[in-house]
């Protein structure tokens, strides 16, 4: 690359923020372009807004966005998978020493880790029970954490009770949520997963989404899409909020590493032979809102489908369903905010996807990988979902690779 280019493409418009695109090589929909344009116009955007290679259309605002705001905040913008990310650890297992069937394997983790919309809870072993019963006890030590700041949330916003809080706690959901085995480029065994706040965290942003909008009526303010309605720092919504949210931040991180544990211990049910993890761990979020400085001032960073990606971090950027996913050390880019990629992206809705495949094109586009192949997942199928090469080029001046991960056991939500 010469001097006088740049790896991003830049949108720029009358009345609004720059948009900086690391998009090369990597197509984007013009509805998701408008988007971004729509989000730049807002007063309190600060610098500029970066976008992700993985960008896609999304509610309110665009998915692989990054979002540097200054007295204002956008719950639509983190959403209501608050804290939703990933967790990795690597083992001291090889390849050789997986037993030949791996479906022992995936069975073990679906009995360890509830998923899917299943509404029971789980035993001491983290089995389906059928019904509500005390958690197991990973989960209680993971609530200890937790209760007493959702107790406070609840004095102020009672509905929050009756959520799917500790309920929740330790199980993966649906959607796009996964439990993978994985080999990397020396034959280790890592494990990984993908969740988020689940559904507390969904009644949180439900309530603070529909409380800006309210505000916004209230005060009469004029929005490109009301789904940009936002908080203003200094009133008593605003400071509920960011508790809120950190809270379930908090439990999003927590959830992964409940899930982690009962996946360590599915893997041993199976395994004999002692094997070591955390051998290399990282936990992280990609929807969520924190305070950083950027550019001489403190402002907060809304990512909603991106990484934190600062100089030395380790991050993951997983692919599709059969397809490779990257650990990642961040170069600390600050055109970019520090961040990278989030995953693929889709290229098409959960509605085309099952319009435009079938249960035979799932079959062969995870050929290898021991899975559900059923009509359930076709959504989930990797040709909804952007070349991942392409989009880890495209990011070459935001990380750098450190381990390259190809999944052999999938369980999705």
């Amino acid at each position: 690359m010469r001097a006088d280019q740049t790896a991003y493409q830049l949108l720029e418009a009358p009345g609004a923020k720059p948009v900086k695109m690391w998009t090369r090589g990597v197509p984007v929909e013009e509805a998701a372009k408008k988007q971004l344009g729509k989000l730049a116009q807002l007063p309190f955007i600060y610098h500029h807004v970066a976008v992700m290679p993985d960008v896609h259309l999304g509610k309110g605002s665009t998915i692989g966005s990054v979002i540097p705001t200054l007295g204002a905040v956008i719950p639509a913008a983190v959403g209501v998978d608050i804290g939703c990310g990933m967790m990795a650890a690597k083992t001291t297992l090889r390849a050789t020493d997986l037993p030949d069937s791996l479906g022992k394997l995936r069975s073990a983790i679906e009995q360890a880790i509830p998923h899917g919309m299943s509404h029971k809870t789980r035993n001491a072993r983290g089995r389906d029970t059928g019904s509500w019963d005390r958690p197991p006890p990973p989960v209680d030590a993971g609530w200890a954490k937790l209760k007493d700041e959702f107790d406070a949330l609840c004095r102020k916003w009672p509905k929050l009770r009756g959520t799917n809080n500790y309920k929740h706690l330790g199980t993966l959901g649906s959607g796009n949520h996964f439990v993978e085995i994985c080999l990397d480029e020396d034959n280790f065994v890592w494990l990984m997963l993908h969740s988020g706040s689940r559904g507390v965290g969904n009644a949180i942003g439900t309530h603070f989404i529909e409380l800006a909008k309210q505000d916004m009526r209230r005060h009469m303010v004029n929005l490109p899409d009301q789904d940009l309605a936002y908080l203003e720092e200094g009133t008593q919504h605003y400071k509920d909020y960011i508790e809120a949210v950190g809270w379930a931040q908090k439990f999003a991180r927590i959830n992964r590493e409940v899930m982690m544990q009962n996946l360590i211990h599915a893997v041993r049910s199976v395994i004999a032979k002692p094997f070591e993890t955390h051998v290399e761990a990282v936990n992280c979020h990609h929807n969520y809102v924190q305070q950083e400085r950027h550019f001489g001032r403190d402002v907060l960073i809304t990512r909603k489908g991106a990484v934190s990606a600062k100089a030395g971090e380790l991050g993951i950027i997983p692919g599709s369903m059969g397809a490779k996913s990257f650990i990642v050390r961040g170069k600390g880019n600050p055109e970019s905010f520090n961040s990278c990629s989030h995953g693929a992206g889709r290229t098409m809705s959960r509605t085309e996807a099952k319009r435009r495949f079938t249960r035979a094109d799932v079959e062969r586009a995870t050929q290898g990988v021991e899975s559900r192949k059923d009509e359930g997942v076709i959504d989930e199928i990797p040709m909804a979902y952007k070349d991942i090469h392409a989009v880890m080029q495209a990011q070459d001046e935001l990380v750098e690779v450190v381990h390259t991960l190809k999944q052999i056991v999938c369980v999705k939500g």
